[in-house]
């Protein structure tokens, strides 16, 4: 496949990273900002080159910043895909890929954004919660929807289960958009 060539963030399992390398996308490369995360793992496995960018490591999340959009830079990558990334990526990192970050979010923007969306759908007695592709920026969960596809909230749902029929979704919705935004 030709086109431009990805960039991985991650910070947890993995399952989205999974999704795109079992969607056959060219992920050139994948960063953490935790040593331990298993999708680092799921990467080595795959053959893709890995690197993690441990805060404690660096003088300021900026140092770090710096350091990890050099690193995926030195490898080509034209498109970062943050899947499950848990840290706001700083204005130094998003000045070097421009308008080519986006992230995968587990409940519907602008109305549920941070880092325990499906905890405040339930706790919002909602109909449903949706898989959301999204444009990264500066703010939490602010940039431009992609595309959105929305999964229901079922009676008795906990964020364990509403998070597994979420990820299911995702696993499809986002190699899909990334497909679509490398397609020459």
């Amino acid at each position: 496949m030709g086109g431009p060539v990805i960039g991985v963030l991650v910070s947890g399992r993995g399952t989205n990273l999974q999704a795109l390398l079992d969607a056959g996308l060219p992920v050139a490369a994948v960063a953490a900002n935790r040593a331990d995360a298993p999708a680092l793992e799921r990467a080595r496995a795959a053959g893709v080159p890995t690197a993690a960018f441990p805060l404690a490591e660096f003088p300021d999340r900026d140092a770090r910043d710096e350091a990890m959009a050099g690193w995926l830079a030195g490898r080509e990558v034209e498109l970062v895909v943050c899947a499950g990334y848990m840290h706001l990526l700083r204005p130094c990192f998003l000045e070097r890929f421009a308008g080519r970050v986006v992230n995968t979010h587990p409940a519907p923007l602008p109305a549920f954004p941070g880092a325990r969306p499906l905890e405040d759908v339930l706790a919002a007695g909602v109909a449903e919660t949706a898989a959301t592709v999204h444009w990264v920026d500066e703010g939490v969960d602010t940039g431009p929807v992609i595309r959105t596809e929305a999964v229901p909230v079922r009676p008795g749902d906990t964020v364990e289960s509403l998070r597994r029929r979420v990820q299911a979704v995702e696993h499809r919705l986002l190699p899909a958009v990334v497909r679509e935004l490398i397609a020459p």
